[in-house]
C-alpha cells in the first residue's frame, strides 16, 4: 500500500499562486509515476498533470499548460504542483495518486492509490 497525504490548498485571489505538495509513504517502491487531478463540484475528476519518479518526465493537461509546474523530490518520497496564474474555473478539489507503469496516465483508473484532497478556491 502507499499512503499519500496532500497538504497546501488554501483560498487564493485570480492570478495567485499556490504550491500543493504530495507525501507519500508505504510501498512507495512499487509507484511509477504521481498524478494530480481536480474535482469541481458536479463534475468529473480531470486530469491535471503527472510525473514519472524515475526520469522526471512531465505531462499536463491543455487547460493548465504553462501555468501550472509538477515536481519531485525522490529523496522526500514527495510530489509538488506548482500552480501560477490562477483562474476562478482552477477552483476545485486536487487530489494527488501514485500509479503502476501500466495504463494511460490520464485516466483516474490507472491510479491505484489516492490521497484524501485538499481543497483549492480562487476567487474573482
Amino acid at each position: 500500500q502507499v499512503q499519500l497525504v496532500e497538504s497546501g490548498g488554501g483560498l487564493v485571489q485570480t492570478g495567485g499562486s499556490l504550491r500543493l505538495s504530495c507525501a507519500a509513504s508505504g510501498r512507495t517502491a512499487s509507484s511509477y509515476a504521481m498524478g494530480w487531478f481536480r474535482q469541481a463540484p458536479g463534475k468529473e475528476r480531470e486530469f491535471v498533470a503527472s510525473i514519472t519518479w524515475s526520469s522526471g518526465s512531465t505531462y499536463y493537461a491543455d487547460s493548465v499548460k504553462g501555468r501550472f509546474t509538477i515536481s519531485r523530490d525522490n529523496a522526500k518520497k514527495t510530489g509538488y504542483l506548482q500552480m501560477n496564474s490562477l483562474k476562478p474555473e482552477d477552483t476545485a478539489v486536487y487530489y494527488c495518486a501514485s500509479r503502476g507503469p501500466i495504463g494511460l496516465r490520464q485516466f483516474p483508473h490507472t491510479y491505484d492509490y489516492w490521497g484524501q484532497g485538499t481543497q483549492v478556491t480562487v476567487s474573482s
